[in-house]
C-alpha cells in the first residue's frame, strides 16, 4: 500500500479511501466500481453459480415460478440454437412496420401495436394516481431519445457528434447483419436521427424531470383526442383499458401539444425508419451473439466500459431480468438471516423515533404542519429483506420449453404482452402498498412517495453498509445513514408534496413552505456549479438526494450518539467508505447530466461539512479545505 498523505481536514473522502482508490480496478465490462457494484458482483457470482445448478437439476425446484425461470434460462443459454435461428424472426416482424402506408393505417392497429411491443413516439402505462394514490391511473408520456438527455443535443456538447457517429456505425452494422443493402440502411439511419432530433425541443431535460410532481397533468379524453385527431387516441385508450378513462395523466403536456408537428404525412416515412431502428435494437439481446456484441457498441461508448459482458453473464442478466423477483426471493430465503433482518428492523424503528423527536422539537414548523409531518411519519411502511410474497405477474410467466417447441423470442414476446395486458387490467384497481418494486437481491434501497413506504432489500444489508462484525457506529455510518436517507425522502423537496396516504397534496402552511424552500435553495447552492469530470455539478438536479443525504447522516449520527460505544470516527469513515467509486470518464460525464445523485465524492465530503461533530472530531480550522463556517452549515431535518 502506498502511504496516504491526505489528511482528514484536506479531503476526507481521499483520506478514508486513498488506498482503495489507488488499488481498485474497474472491471472491463463495467463503467465503474463502487461499494454498491462490489456487493452486486459478489451476489452475481453467487447466483450465477446457483442458477447453473438450478438449470442442471442439482438445486431442486420448489415453486412453479422457479420452474418457469429454469426453462427460460435453458432457452436463454442455448446459444447454439439461437445462432442457428439467426435473424429470420426479426426480419419477419419488421414486415409489420414496413407495411404501414399512412398515419390512418397505423392508427387502426395501434392498440395491438402497443400490446405487441412495437416502437411508438409515446408510451401509455398504468401506475398509482398521484392524487389518489390507492388507485391505479393511466399515464401518457413521451418516448426516450437516442442521446441520454436533451442537453446532449446542444451544438456545444462535447460528446454529441461522437456518440451519434457511434450510433450510426452500430446501426449500419446491425442492418448489414439483417441483410439490408448499404444505401437503404443509410437512409433508415439518417431518417432515424432526423426524426429523433425533431422530438428534442418539446421534451424535458433530466433537471426539469427531477421535480416529479410536475409530471401530474390530468387531461380529459377530449384533450387527448385533440393532441392528434388522426391517431384516434381516445379509441386506443378505450381498447387498452376496456373502458373510456375519465382522466389521463400527461407527464409532459408540451410534448403532446406539439404532437401534430412531429407526426405528419411528411414525416411519416422518417418515423417508420425510426421505428425500424428502435425495433432492431430491442431485439439485440435475444438473437445471435454477433448481433448482441454489435448492438452494444453505443452503450459501451456512452458508459466508457472497455468490453462486452461475457456470454455467461449475458445469459444470467437476461434470464434474471425477466424473473427478477423470483430470483430475489430465492436469494433472500437462502442467504439472508433472520437475525440481520430483526437488527435492521430495530434500527429503522429507532431512526423513525429520532425523526419524530426532531419533528416534535422543530422550531420553524407551526403546530399544524408539524402534526401532519408526524402523522406521515407514523404511517410510514417499513419493508426489510424481502416481500411477504412476490407480485402475481410472475405466476403468468409459464415458459414453453425447447422440448415443447418453444423459442426464446416467442417466450419473450409472450411475457412482454402478458405484462402489458396485466398492467392495463390494473386500471382503477386498488394499489397493493406491500408490493415491492425492487428485487431482494438488489444492492439498493428506496422510498416510494405514493405508497409512503421505505424498502431495504436483503442484498444491501452487508458490509460496508451493515455487518455484525463491525461496530455499531460504523453500521450507523453505513446502513443507518441509508435508512435515515430513505426516511428523509418523505420530507425532501419532492416527497414533502405528498401526504400520509401518498397523495399529491400540500399539507404545509405558507410560511413553513417558504422557509423550507429557502433551506432547499441553500442545499441547491451548496452542490451547484462545482467543477467535476469534464463538466460541473447541477444542484437543482440533485437537490432531493442531497436533502435526503443530509437528513440521513445527521439522524444516523444522533442515533449513534445514544450508544454506549459511540465512536464518531468509525461513523464518519464508514460514511465516506460507502461512497467510494472509480469510474470511466464517459460514465462520470453521463451521471453529471442525468443522475439525480451528486457525485459520490461530493456526497461524502460536503455532507460531513454540515455537521458540528465532524469539525469537533477533526479540529478543522479556517485554513482547512474541509472547514465550513458554522453559519454556512445546512440543517433541514
Amino acid at each position: 500500500m502506498s502511504q496516504n498523505k491526505t489528511t482528514a481536514t484536506q479531503d476526507f473522502y481521499e483520506y478514508v479511501n486513498h488506498d482503495w482508490l489507488e488499488e481498485a480496478i474497474i472491471p472491463g465490462d463495467k463503467p465503474a466500481i463502487n461499494s454498491f457494484a462490489f456487493l452486486a458482483e459478489k451476489i452475481e457470482e453467487l447466483l450465477m453459480h446457483d442458477v447453473k445448478k438450478i438449470a442442471t437439476g442439482e438445486i431442486k425446484i420448489d415453486s412453479k415460478e422457479l420452474q418457469a425461470f429454469k426453462d427460460f434460462y435453458q432457452l436463454v443459454s442455448d446459444g447454439k440454437t439461437r445462432d442457428s435461428i439467426g435473424v429470420a424472426p426479426l426480419i419477419t416482424r419488421l414486415a409489420r412496420i414496413n407495411n404501414l402506408h399512412s398515419i390512418g393505417d397505423w392508427a387502426k392497429q395501434m392498440p395491438d401495436w402497443i400490446l405487441s411491443g412495437y416502437p411508438c413516439p409515446f408510451t401509455i402505462d398504468v401506475n398509482s394516481d398521484m392524487k389518489q394514490a390507492d388507485t391505479y391511473g393511466i399515464y401518457l408520456s413521451p418516448t426516450s431519445l437516442i442521446l441520454p438527455d436533451t442537453t446532449y443535443y446542444t451544438d456545444e456538447h462535447p460528446n454529441k457528434e461522437e456518440l451519434l457517429a457511434v450510433y450510426k456505425k452500430m446501426m449500419l452494422e446491425l442492418f448489414a447483419l439483417i441483410g439490408f443493402n448499404t444505401e437503404y440502411a443509410e437512409t433508415i439511419v439518417d431518417d432515424t436521427i432526423a426524426f429523433d432530433q425533431t422530438l428534442v425541443p418539446f421534451m424535458k431535460s433530466a433537471e426539469e424531470s427531477a421535480d416529479y410532481a410536475k409530471a401530474y397533468n390530468p387531461r380529459t379524453l377530449n384533450d387527448i383526442k385533440d393532441y392528434h385527431p388522426l391517431l384516434q387516441l381516445e379509441q386506443v385508450f378505450g381498447t387498452l383499458l376496456h373502458q373510456d378513462p375519465k382522466t389521463i395523466i400527461v407527464t409532459e403536456p408540451v410534448y403532446f401539444e406539439n404532437l401534430q408537428k412531429m407526426i405528419t404525412h411528411d414525416t411519416f416515412n422518417q418515423m417508420k425508419h425510426w421505428m425500424i431502428s428502435a425495433y432492431v435494437r430491442s431485439f439485440s439481446s435475444i438473437l445471435t451473439e454477433d448481433f448482441r456484441q454489435t448492438a452494444s457498441q453505443y452503450n459501451l461508448a456512452l458508459s466508457g466500459a472497455a468490453e462486452h459482458i461475457s456470454q455467461e453473464k449475458h445469459y444470467f442478466y437476461l434470464a434474471t431480468g425477466q424473473f427478477d423477483q423470483v430470483i430475489g426471493n430465492y436469494y433472500a430465503h437462502h442467504y439472508f438471516g433472520k437475525a440481520a433482518k430483526d437488527d435492521v428492523q430495530e434500527m429503522v424503528e429507532q431512526m423513525i423515533q429520532i425523526y419524530q423527536n426532531r419533528l416534535t422539537k422543530n422550531t420553524w414548523l407551526d403546530d399544524k404542519t408539524k402534526e401532519k409531518a408526524i402523522l406521515k411519519l407514523s404511517t410510514l411502511g417499513i419493508h426489510v429483506g424481502y416481500p411477504e410474497k412476490i407480485p402475481d405477474i410472475y405466476s403468468l410467466y409459464q415458459t414453453v420449453s425447447k422440448q415443447d417447441g418453444g423459442t426464446l423470442i416467442d417466450n419473450v414476446e409472450k411475457f412482454e404482452r402478458l405484462t402489458r395486458e396485466y398492467y392495463f387490467n390494473r386500471y382503477l384497481q386498488k394499489v397493493d402498498r406491500n408490493e415491492w418494486e425492487m428485487s431482494a437481491d438488489t444492492v439498493n434501497a428506496y422510498y416510494h412517495p405514493q405508497y409512503n413506504v421505505i424498502v431495504f432489500p436483503a442484498a444491501i444489508l452487508q458490509a460496508p453498509f451493515y455487518d455484525f462484525n463491525q461496530s455499531r457506529s460504523a453500521n450507523y455510518g453505513g446502513i443507518g445513514a441509508v435508512i435515515a436517507h430513505e426516511i428523509s425522502h418523505a420530507f425532501d423537496n419532492n416527497g414533502a408534496k405528498f401526504d400520509e396516504f401518498g397523495n399529491l397534496n400540500n399539507w404545509w402552511s405558507d410560511a413553513d413552505l417558504t422557509h423550507f424552500e429557502a433551506l432547499t435553495k441553500q442545499m441547491i447552492d451548496q452542490f451547484d456549479d462545482i467543477p467535476f469530470g469534464n463538466g460541473k455539478t447541477n444542484g437543482t438536479l440533485t437537490v432531493s438526494e442531497n436533502i435526503a443525504d443530509a437528513g440521513g447522516l445527521s439522524c444516523a449520527l444522533e442515533a449513534a450518539q445514544l450508544e454506549k460505544d459511540y465512536n464518531p470516527a468509525e461513523l464518519f469513515e464508514n460514511w465516506a467508505r460507502i461512497w467510494r467509486q472509480k469510474a470511466q470518464e464517459q460514465y462520470t460525464d453521463l451521471l453529471l447530466a442525468i443522475d439525480v445523485h451528486a457525485p459520490t465524492k461530493l456526497r461524502a465530503n460536503l455532507q460531513v461539512k454540515n455537521l458540528d461533530a465532524f469539525h469537533e472530531l477533526y479540529q478543522t480550522t479556517e485554513q482547512d479545505p474541509m472547514y465550513l463556517a458554522p453559519e454556512k452549515r445546512i440543517s433541514i431535518w
